[in-house]
């Protein structure tokens, strides 16, 4: 009988090889894990502070809502302000999937608040001692809270205690209440930061009075004013310091912890769809901005610029005095938009040339009016109308001048949507108005194929300076012309400044430009042309901007451009939330252009610059980095 002899198996070599296999799918799956999640080391989880990215997980509850019954006690019998209240957040919570518990004042005083990252303080005014030093240990420990109203300015007995709280928590002043005399208040928002991104710079969130609002003043540089209740249009007093002394929202840290606060309740918001969509943002925002997760949004103005301004003249009545303007102007190297009345240019060809070769030209055209105040039914000319007037104004300021009209200035400082299409049925790019609209910044107007913006007057003119202030001194106007600039400048927005021939054109009036112009370029403001504030405008409201955090050390930002044109030289401004340092930049396709970056240390903030984002381009980025060892 012959044995089969087959090969003999050594257990060692099977072993060896299943080690190398595992090994190799070990080394394989953190290969593809760091190509996904980026960075990452299992050593240095130690020493990474403490994030919240789960804060959206409906399984981790790491969120309180406190009901104060201390509060409670405060109000008339049978009052459901405290209910209503909470039940807002709770409502703003459940849209957001925040999984949330609601807690009372001694689930505080017994130091059961611990296990949360955010805590929210509904009109929360009245406070124990105990409650109160547990909340400075929980935020000054790292917590987060999320609070509205005189925060603890009463006892839990309902004693009157002070602002305390604000002062040393908020690093923030008590200034006074707003009163009801207004049954709203316009509440200002300022652009460019992280509370307010995606939200239109000076979006004027509209608050009813029946809670008195507070006004405050940020007395530390850990604590950022968001937002300001002086309005300009209606208020009188130093425009600097009304702006500074009514702040209505304010962020900021507390030792190792964040907070958010506003001078009002959630159920005092006013307005229409935009409003609470806005206000929406706001609130995300801010939840975001406490939980730590980081925050993105494309910056208003070119680079190193924090505010723009255009400088318009209307030539209607005295037109010889542009010859005043015109070579300050030319001088300071800046261009201004003169609006001329076609049928009062008539004897002045030469005029509207040079102020063509030197700038821009536009029509200043009666689209018709208001016949009063309480007149709800509008009495601007039909479309047929303002389109031939439209038409006809372009062609002979063509004709004068060789260049093409940019846009129109209504007479009395009205439009509706038939403007909008006489403007779009004649290639003109914007319209400028005297009304009082919803921001600071233009609006951009989509009328068929063609992209229109509105710039709304964001500061007082001559008109008023000089004809109704009666401020004929040069020195009085600047003033107050500066003081607009600081408050346009302090929002973010763009600086209209509306000249006239008979008031800001006169020879005794006309040198107050040059020392404007002098002062805007020293705070390091954009003074474009309209049209380039239209082009800029249009193209940076096309940009899609999308991040994604992804592991703990990775951010991926996606950046888009949809629209028809090249998108050059725009910036992304990221809040990483966190101390972070080595950070690098790369992308997933070979060949993709990195952007130029800078790092604020001390604010956190990441500033992509992007370069010629091509028409229906995308590009992702991969933003990685480290922590500091703690």
């Amino acid at each position: 009988m012959i044995k089969n002899k087959g090969m003999t198996v050594n257990s060692l070599v099977i072993f060896g090889v299943g080690g190398v296999m595992v090994l190799t799918s070990i080394l394989v799956y953190l290969f593809v894990l760091k190509g996904v999640m980026g960075r990452f080391d299992v050593t240095s989880q130690i020493s990474k502070p403490t994030k919240i990215f789960d804060i959206f997980d409906p399984t981790s509850t790491r969120v309180a809502v406190l009901y104060s019954t201390y509060t409670e006690n405060l109000l008339p019998e049978g009052s459901t302000w405290l209910v209503d209240n909470i039940n807002t957040w709770t409502n703003f919570l459940n849209q957001y999937k925040v999984n949330y518990d609601i807690i009372k004042d001694v689930d505080i005083e017994q130091g059961r608040h611990k296990k949360y990252s955010l805590i929210i303080l509904p009109g929360s005014k009245s406070m124990s001692d105990q409650e109160v030093i547990a909340l400075k240990k929980f935020i000054d420990a790292g917590g987060s809270i999320f609070a509205t109203s005189g925060t603890a300015s009463f006892s839990n007995d309902g004693k009157w205690r002070g602002w305390e709280f604000f002062s040393e928590v908020y690093g923030l002043k008590f200034v006074r209440e707003i009163e009801r005399d207004e049954t709203t208040k316009i509440h200002t928002l300022r652009g460019n930061l992280p509370i307010t991104a995606n939200i239109p710079t000076g979006f004027p969130l509209k608050i009813a009075t029946w809670d008195r609002p507070i006004a405050v003043e940020v007395l530390e540089p850990r604590t950022t004013q968001v937002s300001f209740w002086y309005n300009y249009r209606l208020e009188m007093g130093l425009v600097r310091e009304q702006v500074r002394k009514s702040a209505g929202i304010a962020y900021g840290n507390y030792g190792k912890g964040r907070f958010v606060w506003m001078g009002f309740e959630f159920n005092s918001v006013l307005g229409l769809q935009e409003d609470f969509i806005y206000f929406d943002r706001l609130f995300s925002n801010s939840l975001n901005w406490l939980v730590y997760r980081p925050i993105a949004f494309v910056k208003d103005w070119p680079d190193k610029y924090e505010s723009a301004a255009i400088l318009t003249i209307s030539a209607n009545e005295q037109i010889s005095n542009l010859n005043n303007l015109l070579p300050i102007l030319k001088a300071e190297g800046v261009s201004a938009t003169v609006f001329f009345d076609p049928a009062t240019s008539e004897n002045h060809h030469e005029l509207v040339k040079i102020a063509a070769q030197n700038g821009e030209i536009g029509a200043l055209l009666d689209v018709g009016y208001l016949a009063s105040v309480n007149d709800t039914v509008n009495k601007l000319n039909d479309l047929n109308t303002q389109a031939e007037s439209f038409k006809s104004a372009s062609f002979k300021l063509k004709s004068f001048s060789g260049k093409s009209v940019t846009g129109v200035l209504p007479l009395y400082g009205l439009f509706d949507d038939n403007s909008l299409l006489a403007l779009a049925n004649n290639r003109m790019m914007y319209i400028i108005t005297d009304s009082l609209t919803d921001r600071s910044v233009p609006r951009t107007i989509i009328k068929g194929e063609n992209n229109i913006i509105s710039i709304t007057k964001t500061a007082r003119d001559d008109y008023e300076v000089i004809r109704d202030y009666g401020l004929t001194q040069p020195d009085f106007q600047l003033y107050t012309y500066l003081e607009d600039v600081d408050r346009v400048l302090f929002e973010g927005g763009l600086y209209v400044f509306k000249m006239h021939t008979e008031f800001q054109g006169k020879p005794e009036n006309a040198p107050v430009l040059r020392n404007l112009i002098k002062y805007m370029k020293e705070k390091n403001i954009w003074i474009a042309s309209t049209s380039e504030i239209y082009n800029w405008w249009i193209k940076k409201n096309k940009i899609e901007l999308r991040i994604e955090p992804r592991g703990e050390s990775r951010i991926v930002a996606t950046i888009s451009n949809p629209g028809v044109d090249v998108m050059d030289d725009f910036l992304i401004t990221i809040d990483m939330q966190s101390k972070v340092k080595n950070i690098s930049i790369t992308s997933e396709m070979i060949g993709t252009v990195l952007p130029k970056y800078t790092f604020n240390e001390s604010t956190n903030i990441l500033t992509l610059k992007i370069e010629k984002l091509q028409s229906k381009q995308s590009r992702i980025y991969y933003i990685d980095y480290d922590y500091p060892n703690v």
